[in-house]
């Protein structure tokens, strides 16, 4: 499906046959670099949709402030719709209520912003999420992937991180989870849990698990992802 113009402005639509729900956007990670797409977190987004949820995989330009940010929160406005009207026509059930955000990494940085700043989603499953940009961008992460994104340091562009960072922005109104490895060695567990202190958000820390263990279905952590997804549903 197409929410805009531009090439990256795209999503993937997977519809179940039977059962339906709230549509699922999957927001994959990269540390906002153009090295990453969504087939990133392909796998997952076919599990999802295995297990009866209508998932939309959003993509996004990974080209920096304020283009990221602006094409998650139109992919977020539109998809529901598109993903509608598409299930209509294929006479597939068609996704209800509010959409569920399960971001990774990067992509639950910006699934957290979209929460915070424009709401419109029944929850936020947040795995291994860059939930503080201030702290990595002192902590150095990825190479100075959140200067890249925001064009500069807090001291540099500090109306940039005011509006960018969860970590500053009012926690969001709908339920959030966080899950964290305490073995994530890209993304610090650190950084999930001063999120989860400042904002009440839940968290599931789970021991021994790395970064991309999250975002794998063939992975122990797997079975928390999901538990934590349907229990948004309740």
């Amino acid at each position: 499906m197409r929410y805009g113009d531009h090439p990256d402005q795209v999503a993937d639509l997977r519809l179940p046959r039977r059962a339906a729900g709230p549509l699922v956007i999957v927001v994959h990670g990269g540390f906002w670099r153009p090295g990453y797409d969504r087939s990133h977190t392909g796998p997952m987004a076919a599990a999802l949709a295995a297990l009866g949820h209508p998932v939309a995989q959003l993509e996004y330009r990974r080209v920096g402030y304020p283009e990221t940010l602006d094409d998650v929160a139109a992919g977020v406005a539109v998809l529901p719709g598109l993903a509608t009207a598409t299930a209509t026509g294929l006479g597939r059930p068609a996704p209800a209520g509010p959409p569920v955000l399960v971001g990774h990494s990067a992509g639950g940085h910006l699934a957290l912003w979209q929460a915070a700043t424009h709401g419109g989603v029944a929850g936020v499953v947040a795995l291994a999420p860059v939930a503080d940009l201030v702290e990595a961008y002192r902590r150095d992460l990825d190479g100075g992937a959140v200067a890249a994104l925001l064009g500069g340091g807090p001291e540099d562009v500090p109306e940039r991180y005011a509006r960018a960072d969860p970590a500053r922005l009012p926690a969001p109104r709908c339920p959030v989870v966080v899950l964290h490895g305490d073995a994530d060695a890209q993304v610090p567990i650190d950084i999930g849990r001063g999120y989860a202190a400042r904002t009440g958000a839940r968290t599931v820390e789970l021991p021994g698990t790395g970064h991309f263990g999250l975002i794998d279905p063939q992975a122990p952590p797997w079975r928390h992802v999901t538990d934590e997804l349907h229990s948004l549903f309740q």
